[in-house]
């Protein structure tokens, strides 16, 4: 895949290999030196960065994305969706995971270049996240 098309080909891609739970699939489409702007974080820069951040998510939570709706124009695409899972373990100084059920919209942010995502940005809301983890 190259060129501007496909911008959005390559987030249905990633979002797909997500509710497979399929690491290497989501990795497959980022550039190596992916430009990763966090929600509530830092900013992370490269592949193993990346690679670290989803192991992380995946040892702490269980997701799926529903709702999909992704929007594409030229070299960037915009993707909203609801966010429905499971809180598996605590996650720093995050409330404490029981088995919690969420679900929550939220969205990311693409730019593509010669094939493959080179900046990702993600946003949700934390508050009602933890409002909807917490007794």
């Amino acid at each position: 895949m190259s060129g501007y098309r496909t911008t959005g080909l390559l987030v249905q891609a990633y979002v797909d290999a997500f509710n497979r739970d399929d690491l290497e699939g989501q990795l497959a489409v980022l550039s190596d030196d992916i430009v990763h702007e966090i929600n509530e974080g830092e900013t992370e820069v490269g592949i193993e960065a990346f690679r670290r951040f989803k192991l992380h998510m995946q040892d702490h939570y269980r997701e799926q994305l529903t709702d999909v709706h992704i929007f594409s124009h030229r070299y960037t695409a915009a993707c909203e969706f609801i966010c429905s899972g499971e809180y598996l373990k605590q996650d720093g100084d995050l409330p404490p995971a029981r088995g919690q059920k969420y679900s929550i919209r939220a969205a990311f942010f693409v730019d593509g270049r010669k094939g493959k995502i080179t900046r990702m940005t993600s946003y949700y809301n934390l508050k009602k996240w933890i409002d909807a983890v917490s007794p």
